[in-house]
C-alpha cells in the first residue's frame, strides 16, 4: 500500500505550493487506495505556532483533500534523542561548536544543503563550554555502510553520495534534531512507503538514505515533484510573503476549484511551475 505524507512546520501560513506538494501527496496515494497523512513538523521552539496548525487543517480542507493525521514531531522528541545518542555512541556524530561566521572565515563553500562545513570540530576538541551541534561524519558512515542506492520515481535509480552536504548537522544547537535526523525517523514510524517533496530537497536524500542504512530504516522511494516559482524565478515561500491560503479562504475562493486548476497546472498570473 502506497503511504504518503504532508509535513508543514507552523511557523507560517500555508501558500500555493504548499498547495501543490499537499495535493501531490494526496492524489498519488488516493489513486492507489492508499493512505494520506499529516504531520505537523512543530520542533522550531518558539517559531512554532499551534495556532497555525488548526489552520493548515481548515486549508486543506478547503482544498477538498482527506487525510489521516499522525503524531506531531513534538510528541517524538524521546525517539530523536535515542538514535542521535546511539549515532553519538557508535562515533558517527561529532559535537560542533562552530557558528556560522566562524564557518564561513574557515572559508566555507556552498554545497547542496548550504555551507559545507569544513571539519574543524572533527579534528580538535569542541569547546565544552560552547553550544554544541552534532555534525554527522559522513566519511565515516560511508567507509562502514558502503555504496547506497535509493529511487525517485520521475527521475528513476539514483546513487547516493551524501558527501556533496558535507558534514551535516543533526541535532541543532537550539532544537531537539535537525530536519534530516527528525524527517528520516518519521517517515520510518509512520510507514510512508512514497516521501513526496519539492525538487529543492532533491540533494537531501542521499544524507536520509544513509541515516536510513546507519539506522537500521526501511528504505521507501522518493517522487520529488517541481517548485511553483514566481514571475522572478523564486520558488514561493512563508519569508518572500507570497499569498497565504488561509488569506484566500478567507476572501471566498472556492478552495475546490483552485485546487482543480493546480492539478492542471492552471496557476495565477505570475506563478509557474519549474523542475528544478
Amino acid at each position: 500500500m502506497i503511504v504518503t505524507r504532508f509535513a508543514p512546520s507552523p511557523n507560517g501560513p500555508l501558500h500555493l505550493g504548499h498547495a501543490y506538494s499537499a495535493m501531490v501527496a494526496h492524489d498519488l496515494a488516493k489513486q492507489a487506495g492508499g493512505r494520506f497523512l499529516l504531520r505537523i513538523e512543530d520542533i522550531d521552539g518558539p517559531r512554532s505556532r499551534p495556532e497555525l496548525a488548526d489552520a493548515f487543517r481548515r486549508d486543506l480542507a478547503w482544498l477538498g483533500l482527506e487525510w489521516e493525521e499522525v503524531p506531531a514531531q513534538s510528541t517524538r522528541l524521546a525517539g530523536y534523542s535515542a538514535a542521535a545518542q546511539d549515532l553519538l555512541a557508535r562515533g558517527y556524530l561529532y559535537r560542533c561548536t562552530c557558528t556560522r561566521a566562524e564557518i564561513e572565515a574557515q572559508g566555507a563553500k556552498m554545497g547542496s544543503q548550504g555551507l559545507v562545513y569544513p571539519g574543524t570540530c572533527k579534528t580538535r576538541p569542541a569547546d565544552p563550554d560552547r553550544p554544541a551541534a552534532l555534525r554527522l561524519d559522513v566519511a565515516r558512515a560511508l567507509a562502514d555502510v558502503g555504496a547506497l542506492t535509493w529511487e525517485d520515481a520521475p527521475a528513476g535509480p539514483q546513487v547516493a553520495d551524501p558527501r556533496e552536504a558535507g558534514d551535516v548537522v543533526i541535532v541543532r544547537k537550539d532544537a531537539p534534531a535537525s530536519y534530516h535526523l527528525a524527517a528520516t525517523l518519521d517517515d520510518a514510524a509512520d510507514g510512508v512507503t512514497l516521501v513526496t517533496r519539492g525538487m529543492d530537497l532533491f540533494a537531501a536524500t542521499p544524507i536520509h538514505r544513509l541515516l536510513q542504512a546507519l539506522l537500521g530504516l526501511p528504505v521507501p522511494r522518493w517522487h520529488h515533484h517541481g517548485l511553483l516559482v514566481d514571475d522572478s524565478g523564486h520558488k514561493l515561500a512563508k519569508r518572500r510573503g507570497s499569498p497565504s491560503l488561509a488569506d484566500r479562504r478567507e476572501a471566498g475562493e472556492d478552495g475546490l476549484l483552485l485546487a482543480e486548476q493546480l492539478r492542471l497546472h492552471s496557476f495565477p498570473a505570475g506563478i509557474s511551475l519549474a523542475s528544478a
